[in-house]
């Protein structure tokens, strides 16, 4: 049984940068040997060197959206923050609102300044807002048009043009997340290239993160914490190269904490139709401690914050002791934090059995 309280930690605000290093790969990277917690320090541009040509690296493909926009209350002048979660049409969207005032069903909002947008609370469940926008074609080019960059609460300061660059992969293709898959951050266009040119083997996972992640554990007890939901989408093609990388008894390495969560995500819902078959669809998988790993055989993740749901996946693929004594001595050696921050590479020398996968 463990508690929130064994996932706690003093993390200096000196150890969470505000801005990324100018260059993507030339971040740190910490190695840890998942099996007998041995540590290494080198560089994320040196990462390749810790790959076998045989392994399959699967990333998250997800594209941060600009969900901030601002605007005035219609009535009143009142300034508002709408934050979207999720785009659920071209029209609507699900968002947290930010006011001095009480949000109602029927208040209407208006955004932009020389060209005007209008839009309106239609429901609300559970703090949130379904908002439908009333003079647009999509409200995904209005976000391109006037949202922000959703920098995380830890990042105290305005975005600005440069984030909407550095807060997002460089493979980032299918918009919807409101956080960035950090761990994919890392790669810049020579390490890919790089990457191709020894021909290494990629495949692409759609995880669309929400504002959950950034949410940490408050009750006693982890089980009774309540997960977010999120959007997956896992192709046959992605299907067919993990069989084929694990038929070869080779390794399957996850970038990122979304890619773990989607992949065990794919794998729960394949045993339950004891068939092989994608998965489109939402999930509040919570991967904690106990939890039997079915399909990476190797992560690559940032560090996270104390008490998070992240931190306690990590846990569950390194080990709780190992992960303690592997945020200790980052936080020794003055490894950066979060969103902009270092990297680890967890290996594991027992890769996963064949069996375990449809």
């Amino acid at each position: 049984m463990y508690y929130f309280s064994d996932f706690d930690f003093f993390l200096p605000k000196s150890h969470i940068p505000y801005y990324p290093l100018p260059s993507r790969s030339e971040s740190r990277l910490l190695l840890v040997n998942g099996e007998n917690g041995n540590i290494k320090h080198t560089f994320f541009k040196n990462i390749i060197n810790y790959f076998n040509p045989e392994d399959l690296l699967i990333f998250n493909n997800t594209k941060v959206i600009p969900a901030r926009i601002f605007g005035i209350r219609e009535k009143t002048g009142g300034k508002v923050e709408i934050f979207v979660l999720e785009i659920k049409n071209d029209t609507t969207v699900i968002a947290k609102i930010r006011s001095s005032n009480f949000s109602k069903i029927g208040d209407v909002f208006i955004c932009g300044e020389k060209d005007k947008f209008y839009c309106s609370i239609i429901s609300i469940k559970k703090k949130c807002f379904e908002i439908k926008f009333h003079n647009i074609k999509k409200v995904l080019d209005l976000l391109y048009c006037l949202g922000h960059v959703p920098l995380p609460p830890y990042i105290h300061r305005k975005d600005n043009i440069h984030d909407k660059i550095s807060y997002q992969t460089i493979y980032g293709s299918e918009p919807g997340s409101i956080a960035a898959p950090t761990a994919g951050l890392h790669f810049d266009h020579f390490l890919l290239d790089k990457l191709k040119k020894r021909n290494f083997q990629f495949a692409f996972i759609t995880l669309h993160i929400g504002l959950g992640t950034f949410q940490t554990i408050k009750t006693n007890n982890i089980k009774d914490h309540v997960m977010h939901s999120e959007y997956v989408r896992i192709n046959s093609e992605v299907i067919d190269k993990i069989e084929k990388c694990k038929r070869g008894g080779n390794r399957v390495i996850a970038v990122g904490t979304s890619t773990i969560r989607a992949l065990e995500t794919l794998q729960i819902y394949r045993k339950k139709n004891k068939r092989k078959i994608s998965f489109f669809g939402k999930t509040n998988i919570f991967i904690y401690p106990g939890y039997k790993h079915t399909m990476a055989d190797a992560l690559i993740t940032n560090f996270h914050l104390p008490k998070s749901t992240l931190i306690l996946l990590v846990a569950s693929f390194l080990g709780c002791k190992n992960t303690i004594n592997v945020y200790k001595e980052a936080i020794k050696k003055k490894y950066r934090f979060l969103s902009y921050g270092d990297a680890m590479f967890i290996t594991k020398k027992k890769k996963m059995k064949i069996k375990m996968f449809f």
